[in-house]
């Protein structure tokens, strides 16, 4: 079936609830409505990112959350976290001792929505295409080391490597390797708009209204031929402005399931039995928040990036705007993943250093006060943003070494700023898109990173990054990942601030909740399902 745009002409806010038709899999939500997921991430379209669900311009958590139950892969992440297992595929692997060759061969019978069949050719086109593009937004960084696709036949794919890369696979089972259909993705250019379409579980209809999407309405696909097993027919997925608007949905059973971003203030409501028929559950996270730095602008001068590593309070700023939800973080790579050191920590120590900093500054000859814009966005990383950003301020002015202010802006003209250059000092948040010590550095460090930035270490690039990736047994890299951590610190071409946890509220009838996130923020639909209320 094809999906096309429904451009309602609803009125600016929150839609009434919706009473999706009957359907059911084999789990309770047989005859029983959708289930309604509400979310505060927003898909936007504009001038500057004219494709938000396009794989080859996506590249933030919201809308990986849409293509990864529409768009299907060679492999995914199995239930539980681990190595990739076969998804659009029924077997992968390397083929050489060198890991430079990685071979898939595809399920029988594979078909896009449209009845189109989904061969070999089919992966071949998406990937060559993700590479031509090349859209400065999207994720082709992930995918920058293939030198060739070559297809086998019908259904045997082979990748070849520039240099060998043990995580190859875990990049695969990203939607940057999702496989799009010819017919509806143009080869040389992005597909505008919200249409969606692929052979994944789901299909999905976008309910549009100023070129934002406020709803999308997601049904089983009943060609859909993979490794994951549907437990319910339809899930309605709302966006929300606030989490205040979103928590009163769930509370008058207009919504049955809340996640990002759920402010503090309501992990704590709901926490325990406080709140009738809402439960919340805590599942391990590996967001993280940080600064950037646009590293060629004066106003971003070396010394001045060190002199903010000795001046902010990492603990305090955690406490007072997230509690529990967050706790500081010294590297770039979380304290739960193979690999992590406290470079940060044992570069500026854990107490802010107004001595360290001013030394620093002056021998470098800037003059203090350093006045400075602290950049951030005003609705793509949650309610509490804000007051990160006040709180980093006052912290930076106390220390009579700055003279700060704080700027907001809309995720859509924020990305595309930010990109361009335009922003000395920028708050980011990142949800990696495997959990691995190499995609909390490489994106961020490599040649056309994520931020493009400026900054470039030769040895990072050339020799450190390779190195890392050679090692199948993730343990064995920890050298060269320790080294890119202490250079990061050393040179901060970000400044790590805090790895956050990560909560889903719902209805007591809802099941599946545990399932619902993976360690990555991946929204996993399919888990959910509707029992029968406590």
């Amino acid at each position: 079936m094809n999906r096309k745009t429904l451009v309602l002409p609803a009125v600016v806010g929150l839609l009434a609830p919706v009473l999706a038709a009957c359907g059911g899999s084999d789990g309770a939500d047989q005859g029983g409505d959708a289930i309604v997921v509400g979310t505060t991430d927003r898909f936007a379209a504009s001038q500057d990112a004219p494709a938000p669900l396009d794989p080859a311009s996506a590249y933030d958590a919201g809308a990986w959350n849409v293509l990864r139950q529409t768009i299907q892969t060679l492999v995914t992440l199995p239930r539980g976290g681990g190595e990739p297992v076969p998804e659009a595929a029924e077997s992968c692997s390397f083929t050489d001792a060198g890991n430079e060759r990685y071979s898939c061969k595809l399920r029988e019978g594979l078909t896009f929505s449209n009845g189109d069949e989904l061969n070999a050719e089919d992966v071949k086109y998406s990937i060559d295409r993700m590479l031509r593009i090349k859209d400065s937004n999207g994720p082709v960084g992930l995918l920058a080391n293939i030198d060739t696709v070559e297809t086998r036949g019908e259904r045997e794919v082979v990748f070849h490597l520039h240099s060998p890369d043990a995580t190859f696979p875990y990049k695969l089972a990203t939607p940057a390797a999702g496989i799009v259909n010819e017919a509806d993705y143009p080869a040389d250019k992005i597909r505008e708009g919200f249409d969606v379409s692929g052979s994944g579980p789901y299909s999905v209809q976008t309910e549009v209204e100023d070129n934002q999407v406020v709803k999308l309405n997601f049904s089983a696909n009943a060609d859909y031929k993979g490794s994951l097993k549907l437990k319910n027919e339809k899930v309605v997925m709302r966006s929300f402005a606030d989490p205040d608007s979103m928590g009163k949905a769930l509370e008058s059973g207009e919504v049955d399931l809340m996640t990002r971003t759920i402010s503090p203030q309501q992990i704590k409501k709901y926490t325990g039995d406080q709140v009738e028929k809402i439960r919340l559950v805590e599942m391990p996270g590996l967001e993280i928040r940080y600064l950037a730095f646009n590293t060629d602008d004066p106003k971003a001068d070396k010394a001045i990036r060190q002199a903010m590593g000795y001046l902010i309070d990492r603990g305090t700023l955690t406490s007072k705007v997230y509690g529990t939800a967050a706790e500081p973080l010294y590297s770039l790579v979380p304290t739960t993943i193979t690999g992590h050191t406290n470079s940060f920590f044992n570069q500026y120590g854990e107490q802010p250093d107004p001595a360290k900093a001013k030394a620093a500054l002056q021998q470098a000859g800037i003059d203090t006060p350093v006045e400075l814009t602290l950049n951030y966005t005003t609705d793509h990383y949650g309610q509490g943003t804000e007051a990160e950003f006040k709180e980093i301020s006052r912290q930076l002015d106390a220390s009579g070494l700055f003279k700060t202010d704080v700027k907001g802006t809309g995720w859509d003209k924020y990305r595309a700023a930010q990109v361009k250059g335009d922003y000395p000092v920028f708050g980011m948040g990142w949800f990696p898109d495997f959990p691995d010590a190499d995609n909390f550095l490489a994106p961020f460090l490599d040649k056309d990173n994520f931020l493009s930035s400026p900054y470039s270490n030769k040895n990072i690039q050339n020799k450190l990054i390779p190195a890392s990736r050679r090692e199948a047994d993730r343990s064995a890299a920890a050298d060269p990942i320790k080294q890119m951590q202490d250079i990061v610190a050393q040179d901060v071409p970000v400044l790590p601030l805090w790895q956050g946890k990560q909560y889903v509220a719902a209805r007591d009838d809802i099941t599946g909740v545990e399932w619902a996130l993976d360690s990555s923020s991946n929204i996993q639909l399919w888990e959910l399902d509707r029992g029968v209320s406590s």
